[in-house]
């Protein structure tokens, strides 16, 4: 069974960032490094939502996209652009590269349990946490990664604490 271990601060900083957006979602990535016995978040990047008219025609073919419009409160897209940013900032890492592990993004007024358009987009490698966001406030927060059906089932988050 897979584990996302990370530190209290990349928590707060998700939640922080959830918080920010609000009314609308959040989104950024998690660099860290893959190991037998799981993940390791070791930096928090927050990305902008780049959730627009553009990207609901680039996704609109996807299973579970049969609503989607360009509102930013129940969709976000990172752009390439971010993906390939963090991979080179990941490679450059000292004292050893760091690659994408997980997404982190928020739900405003909704649960943190993934949508159909969340699973339809997801890739198996990643960890995934969504922090539900209620009236502005972050609230619940739960990580989640792909079966090899590519069904969500919750993955285990172990807080570290800093030595």
């Amino acid at each position: 069974m897979a584990v996302l271990k990370l530190h209290p601060q990349h928590l707060q900083a998700i939640r922080t960032h959830a918080e920010s957006t609000y009314p609308e979602e959040c989104c950024g990535l998690l660099l860290g490094k893959l190991a037998e016995d799981g993940k390791t978040v070791v930096e928090v990047m927050p990305t902008e939502n780049r959730w627009n008219a553009e990207a609901v025609e680039v996704f609109q073919e996807i299973e579970g996209s049969a609503k989607l419009g360009s509102d930013k409160r129940d969709r976000y897209a990172i752009a390439p652009e971010d993906m390939l940013k963090a991979q080179k900032q990941g490679r450059g890492a000292s004292p050893s590269p760091l690659d994408i592990i997980g997404i982190y993004h928020s739900h405003p007024d909704h649960p943190a349990i993934p949508s159909e358009f969340d699973r339809a987009c997801a890739w198996s490698v990643y960890s995934y946490i969504i922090v539900s966001v209620q009236q502005g406030k972050a609230g619940d927060l739960r990580n989640w990664s792909l079966d090899d059906a590519h069904q969500f089932q919750p993955e285990e988050m172990i807080i570290v604490e800093t030595t």
